[in-house]
């Protein structure tokens, strides 16, 4: 594969359709899926000089998708309903909750360093 159809698939790869999902109706209510989409690609080339000359060449791409919430639309009334990433949370509680016992340590040293 060469690098312009590495950038064409890369292209194609982020488009909106990736960030909006199709929408779904069911009874008079439409749900459209959204995610947050980020990318990344690199390159490369490589000419040895020396005795051994080779060529080389390469390249990749990556995609990758979030789910962040839906839109939900209902007689006309267009309402956003995030996606809860529970892992997250608690991740964010866990960091919470060691950086408050490594405080308390802290102080309880202190105040016995004083006595």
């Amino acid at each position: 594969m060469d690098i312009m159809e590495m950038l064409e698939k890369a292209r194609d790869a982020a488009t909106v359709r990736r960030a909006f999902g199709e929408p779904i109706t069911c009874d008079g209510v439409t749900v459209i899926p959204a995610a947050r989409v980020g990318g990344g690609g690199g390159g490369g080339s490589g000419h040895a000089e020396g005795e051994q000359s080779g060529e080389g060449s390469g390249g990749g791409f990556g995609v990758g998708a979030t789910p962040t919430g839906v839109f939900v639309i209902r007689d006309g009334d267009v309402r956003w309903h995030p996606a809860i990433d529970y892992n997250r949370i608690i991740l964010g509680g866990q960091v919470v909750a060691v950086v408050a016992l490594l405080t308390v340590r802290a102080i309880v040293r202190r105040r016995a360093r004083r006595s």
